[in-house]
């Protein structure tokens, strides 16, 4: 049921999502490949041991939205080198999912992406997924001119790049902090939460914000939430 004062979804004419634990369940880890990548991506650039290059990568990842920004900002990496070694994963634990792929067919209007994550990699998980299909575009972190979200000047830039109203906009992310400026917007807003049947390797801060005023909605089944928005066929 929803909250009183909380947004609803009548009003909504594009839908935008997140794209890792978010159009995937949290508990594959899948992340947790990339997360593996980056650690050894610091350690061998800065030359220091796997312990400490995991302490810069985190502090990073929480002070700049990303470690690559991070990277960028105090050691001069170039994003191309960064985002080409990080993702080079094993994507296989994806298997399609053609019930998210029908909920997200029906519903009425524009689906886009919007991910700190390259369009290649969002590609690699769209095909695995089998719904690619059902998006118009892919906004990355490279149309971001390489200024991850949570940044203000990210959402403006994807809102303009793609002509979308934020009034009549719903925004589905697994992390709480990346939906404060949506919000503010006026988007209506969506936590994907792990469903906890399984154990998920994520920070406790990236666990927090279910409870804030700018997440209008809390979700651990995206697929089941999504079907109950669309309109029967």
């Amino acid at each position: 049921m929803m909250q009183l004062g909380k947004r609803g979804f009548d009003h909504i004419e594009t839908w935008v999502f997140d794209l890792d634990n978010t159009l995937y369940p949290h508990h594959l880890n899948l992340w947790q490949q990339v997360d593996a990548r980056i650690r050894d991506f610091v350690s061998d650039w800065l030359k220091v041991p796997p312990e400490e290059a995991f302490r810069i990568q985190k502090d990073y990842y929480k002070r700049y939205g990303t470690t690559m920004r991070g990277m960028m900002t105090e050691h001069g990496v170039h994003a191309d080198d960064y985002l080409a070694y990080v993702h080079a994963i094993d994507h296989s634990p994806l298997l399609p999912n053609p019930a998210m792929g029908d909920a997200i067919e029906r519903l009425p209007g524009r689906k886009l992406i919007l991910t700190n994550g390259s369009t290649a990699h969002a590609g690699k998980v769209l095909e695995r997924l089998g719904i690619g299909h059902h998006f118009e575009a892919v906004f990355d972190i490279i149309a971001a001119e390489l200024e991850p979200k949570p940044a203000p000047q990210t959402y403006r830039r994807f809102l303009d790049r793609h002509g979308v109203d934020p009034a009549r906009a719903a925004m589905f992310e697994d992390l709480a902090r990346n939906l404060t400026v949506p919000h503010q917007l006026g988007m209506t807003t969506v936590l994907v939460v792990p469903d906890g049947s399984q154990d998920v390797v994520r920070e406790d801060w990236e666990l927090e914000g279910r409870d804030a005023a700018h997440v209008d909605h809390v979700t651990d089944d995206l697929t089941g939430f999504l079907g109950k928005l669309s309109p029967a066929k």
